[in-house]
């Protein structure tokens, strides 16, 4: 174990040093390319600004409005049919939308219930097998100019509901 740390804290510093010694080689500028890679970064942040403004508000929105508990009770006949705890029905919801808000919903999950508990276990399962889908599309189709996201949002977001669904099924048959 303490092999593993030692490597790990060696990784960034070790992958700096081989970027600046693979530069000197190639005889490139290395810190006049590292200013023009924080320049492009810089503009690219200034062009999606305006999509995470908007998905940031849309979030806060969904959660202090109460539409989750609304949706929670709307679709609690196949929640129950398919033996999926409620208490990860927020987390399974917000998840493809937020990953800050999907972290809050999963640390609160980890609080009240424990990280060993089944709850916890399919909780944390689920944040490690899917993706803030919706966040993703959003700022990868921005920066790239590309309108029609239909085909990819669909296979994204049932991509993250198999994840969702697995992650319940393992550990309903593991404990």
């Amino acid at each position: 174990m303490t092999a593993i740390n030692y490597f790990s804290n060696l990784a960034i510093p070790f992958t700096i040093l081989l970027i600046l010694i693979y530069g000197l080689i190639e005889k490139n500028k290395v810190f006049d390319t590292f200013l023009d890679g924080a320049k492009e970064g810089m503009e690219i942040v200034l062009k999606i600004f305006p999509t995470l403004i908007g998905l940031f508000v849309a979030i806060g929105a969904l959660r202090s409005s109460g539409i989750l508990d609304f949706i929670i009770k709307l679709i609690y006949p196949i929640i129950e049919f398919l033996n999926i705890p409620t208490e990860i029905i927020p987390l399974a919801i917000l998840r493809p939308i937020s990953g800050s808000a999907s972290l809050a919903i999963g640390s609160d999950i980890m609080t009240q219930y424990g990280v060993d508990s089944k709850i916890g276990l399919i909780a944390s399962t689920i944040m490690g097998s899917t993706e803030t889908t919706l966040y993703t599309i959003a700022i990868y189709t921005s920066v790239v100019g590309v309108k029609k996201t239909r085909f990819v949002l669909v296979a994204a977001l049932i991509g993250d509901l198999i994840g969702m669904l697995s992650s319940v099924i393992i550990w309903n048959i593991m404990s």
